[in-house]
């Protein structure tokens, strides 16, 4: 009835004095456009809550809802399994990270309940296949599950590896900090600068000269698939000291080529770096940005590993699998 009596009142004004036409005219719209931008924003924030914790149990199958997110560039394809764990093929996986005609991601990471620990963590590939461990994975899920507002109660997580501690802190709307223990390290084998070891995952590092202009693709391929250096192939890090500096690129198992960084690598070239030159407080450059890596050395043991860097929300999106 008030609204009533207002627009009666404003037509009444208009007609016998036409000066306050233009005054409530102006009025009204204003008043139109901050209730148009208070709706579309509270249908947003509505959006994005639904879609993230209710969507994914009322549509069909064929479409996924999902985050992107990465850490120092590595790059992944979160889903969010709390509601609906999906079950998806290999070639569905393939077609996801696929750079052309998918998402495009070095990996995709299902975020599960854990009956004993905040959540568990598996990891594909993305050549669909399941993984071992992903370090920077590893840090970027703790940042998926602080968004999806997944409750901190053992700060732990399951992966394929064991159990890992994190701790993760949103420095902004999209950017993390994020650290995560690492399995301990101790057995390894270490011969003219070069390093076999498991933080993880299976890595291979090697010293090299001007790692900006290296063959990481080729000379990386030759590495992995060496049968006389595993026989189900190995990741491998270049690294190369410059002004006591450590920079690494990495070839990743699995991707099949470069990727920007490699948290389980970071690990295992800190470890190199430990041995060949001491340390156990170790900056690693990547690609993009610097991770860090701090351990307790107990003779040739390595415990209390913990990987911290940025982790970075990308966007969130809906997948449609063709029919």
């Amino acid at each position: 009835m008030l609204f009533l009596k207002y627009n009666i009142t404003s037509v009444y004004l208009i007609i016998q004095r036409p000066q306050f036409f233009h005054h409530v005219f102006c009025k009204k719209l204003v008043l139109c456009f901050i209730s148009m931008y208070l709706y579309i924003k509270f249908l947003a924030k509505l959006y994005k809550h639904y879609a993230k914790f209710y969507l994914m149990e009322n549509i069909d199958y064929k479409y996924l809802a999902f985050s992107k997110f990465h850490g120092a560039g590595n790059d992944f394809i979160m889903v969010n399994c709390f509601k609906k764990h999906f079950l998806m093929t290999e070639s569905q996986i393939c077609l996801l990270c696929d750079r052309r005609t998918g998402i495009g991601a070095d990996g995709l990471i299902l975020l599960l309940p854990s009956s004993e620990h905040d959540f568990k963590m598996t990891y594909y590939n993305s050549d669909g296949r399941e993984g071992s461990f992903c370090g920077n994975g590893g840090r970027c899920i703790t940042a998926f599950a602080n968004n999806c507002g997944i409750q901190c109660h053992t700060h732990t997580f399951e992966a394929v590896d064991g159990i890992h501690h994190y701790n993760v802190k949103k420095m902004s709307e999209k950017e993390f900090m994020a650290s995560i223990s690492m399995k301990d390290v101790d057995s390894y084998k270490s011969v003219d600068n070069t390093l076999i070891v498991d933080t993880g995952s299976p890595h291979y590092v090697t010293m090299v000269h001007d790692l900006k202009n290296f063959d990481v693709f080729n000379e990386g391929a030759k590495i992995r698939y060496d049968k006389n250096i595993s026989t189900d192939g190995i990741n491998v890090d270049f690294m190369e000291v410059i002004d006591n500096k450590y920079n690494i690129r990495t070839y990743e198992r699995g991707v099949e080529n470069e990727t920007l960084a490699c948290g389980t690598g970071t690990t295992a070239a800190a470890i190199a770096a430990s041995l060949w030159f001491g340390g156990n407080d170790i900056n690693i450059n990547t690609v993009l940005c610097k991770l860090n890596v701090k351990f307790k050395r107990e003779g040739d043991k390595f415990k209390d590993i913990v990987l911290t860097g940025p982790a970075t929300f990308v966007f969130d999106g809906f997948y449609i699998f063709a029919n």
